[in-house]
């Protein structure tokens, strides 16, 4: 059961689900994102956890709304104002979740009456990435990405085909929630006691910049690096290589159209809103001189890719 689960959800109302399980000493808590199809029907974030680790596990959800206008949980007291009087919210439901295979079943009761069922499958992790790659030589490379210069592309290199996941997600953690709630808030107070900058984590640039500073020092974080330069990329894919290598293995770099995918997603400044997405950041320098060489931005992901 513990993993990450994308599907949609039917019932009294029709939408999208993410569900994010982690394993906590024998036992199971996650975070549901419940985006109805109907805007005029607000998201909602719902919190769980079950008394033992069981492939069939009755629950109650503990469910809080989201302001459409700010994209963090409220309480409906506060936004029922933005939504047709006939609209009410729950505030806890009754839920079964049963798996078998590489299948979750949902069923879901709220206090209002309201239910709603899904079936998601998740598919098979892969150890490759599914990105069809271009063989090229060293020439052949350097005037592709020629180009590619000043056109929007980012670049990020890579010594093997591994996926594009970060090592948040590869370490088989899914509740970013969890890590902006624990593991944030201790960093933060033990570093700030060490940086000449005390990073203030309610401006969204500094809250980022502070993210930035424990990815590049090796924290696992929801984060990927990427470059504006191919040729830093390329330079991070072949730098374990030994000197002379002669074999025939190949490195890889990945491109990504970084200002066709911001035209055409939404994109936000903040880790975790109540839905699934993958946002392109250029968060400030501080206290991080190995940024302004790297030529770095990065990506954030609540996704497990």
């Amino acid at each position: 059961m513990k993993g990450q689960w994308i599907g949609l959800y039917s019932g009294n109302v029709e939408g999208k689900l993410m569900i994010s399980i982690d394993e906590v000493k024998g036992r199971y808590e996650g975070v549901a994102y419940i985006t109805p199809h109907d805007q005029g029907i607000p998201s909602s974030v719902a919190y769980f956890e079950s008394f033992e680790k069981s492939d069939h596990v009755e629950i109650e959800a503990k469910i809080l709304p989201v302001n459409p206008n700010t994209g963090f949980e409220a309480d409906w007291k506060e936004i029922k104002e933005l939504f047709s009087d006939d609209v009410g919210h729950a505030n806890s439901a009754k839920v079964s979740l049963h798996f078998k295979g590489n299948c979750l079943k949902v069923n879901a009761k709220t206090d209002i009456g309201s239910e709603f069922i899904s079936t998601i499958m998740k598919p098979e992790e892969k150890v490759e990435s599914s990105i069809e790659g271009k063989e090229k030589s060293w020439d052949e490379y350097k005037n592709e990405v020629s180009n590619l210069l000043s056109k929007g592309f980012l670049f990020r290199g890579q010594q093997k085909r591994w996926p594009l996941k970060t090592t948040f997600h590869r370490l088989g953690r899914f509740r970013i929630s969890q890590f902006i709630k624990f593991d944030v808030k201790q960093l933060h107070q033990r570093l700030c006691a060490l940086t000449p900058h005390y990073f203030n984590l309610a401006d969204p640039k500094q809250n980022g910049a502070f993210f930035n500073l424990l990815q590049h020092h090796g924290y696992p974080t929801p984060l990927l690096d990427w470059s504006n330069s191919p040729f830093v990329s390329a330079f991070f894919a072949f730098r374990d290589w030994p000197k002379n290598y002669n074999g025939e293995e190949f490195v890889r770099v990945y491109l990504f159209d970084c200002e066709k995918w911001k035209a055409t997603f939404r994109q936000i400044d903040y880790l975790d809103p109540p839905y699934a997405h993958l946002s392109v950041t250029d968060f400030i320098s501080l206290n991080n001189p190995r940024m302004i060489p790297q030529q770095a931005l990065t990506t954030v992901t609540n996704i497990d890719v």
